[in-house]
């Protein structure tokens, strides 16, 4: 990594830390230097992730706002004015028809996956706006757009995601750089059950994606999609006129 891409001072807060790409994603920012609070539902996973890297666990639900504002409130007191939200936390279903699967358990999915990302964003963006400083990444997914999906409820809520992140760096344009990122297949619990023999994403590809993010240099790309394994992440910020100019990196309808 540049020396430029350094994180020190930078305060972090990773959402559904306690495992899989969020903890990775906790991992990669803390060995930059940035001060990371990691949060998830399970005390035992944060608290784990958190001794490791020497961050702060947070015990939260990102569907219940009075949780996810104590969750800002104490990151703020105990590591300082949030730089960095990683809007990460999210579930599927366990799987059956669509008319089969309980409509609490289909909507679940969409208030953490969707939910849980608004409600997290809007509670950092007061602060963010307040301090003249900050980064908002929403972790996506390439559900949200190929084809041959079979499950409504979690290609819904990350359609959802993808439309909501880059809107929302609409609205914070010269403010806010807001990012939707795609950490590509991942084997995580979430996808035990796809079989070995799937085209897996490197782990380490979302998190090195995700520390550039953070940096900086890459702020032209807000509200861009960008793909942890299919894009190149340094040139799509050497062509980031050229992408802006032309609405690449975008998902967009074309007749």
């Amino acid at each position: 990594m540049p020396s430029e891409d350094r994180l020190d001072g930078q305060v972090a807060l990773v959402t559904g830390g306690g495992r899989g790409i969020g903890a990775n994603i906790a991992r990669e920012l803390a060995a930059a230097g940035a001060k990371v609070a990691v949060s998830a539902r399970t005390a035992e996973q944060v608290e784990e992730v958190a001794n490791e890297i020497g961050g702060l666990a947070v015990v939260a639900d990102v569907t219940k706002g009075d949780e996810v504002e104590a969750m800002i409130g104490k990151v703020g007191s105990e590591l300082g004015p949030i730089d960095l939200l990683v809007a990460n936390a999210g579930i599927g279903t366990e799987g059956g028809s669509t008319w089969e699967v309980d409509p609490e358990e289909w909507w679940r999915v969409l208030e953490v996956n969707m939910g849980g990302v608004h409600l997290s964003c809007r509670s950092v963006i007061p602060g963010m706006l307040e301090s003249s400083r900050g980064r908002i990444v929403i972790t996506g997914s390439g559900a949200a757009y190929l084809p041959g999906g079979s499950s409504t409820a979690y290609p819904s809520s990350k359609a959802a995601v993808c439309r909501y992140g880059e809107t929302l760096a609409n609205e914070l344009r010269g403010r806010i750089p807001v990012f939707v990122f795609s950490p590509g297949l991942v084997q995580t619990d979430m996808t035990g059950g796809f079989g070995a023999d799937m085209p897996w994403t490197p782990p380490e590809l979302a998190p090195r994606l995700v520390h550039v993010l953070a940096s900086g240099r890459a702020d032209a790309l807000a509200g861009r999609y960008i793909h942890a394994e299919h894009d190149d992440i340094e040139d799509l910020i050497a062509r980031a006129d050229e992408i802006e100019r032309e609405d690449l990196n975008a998902i967009r309808l074309q007749r």
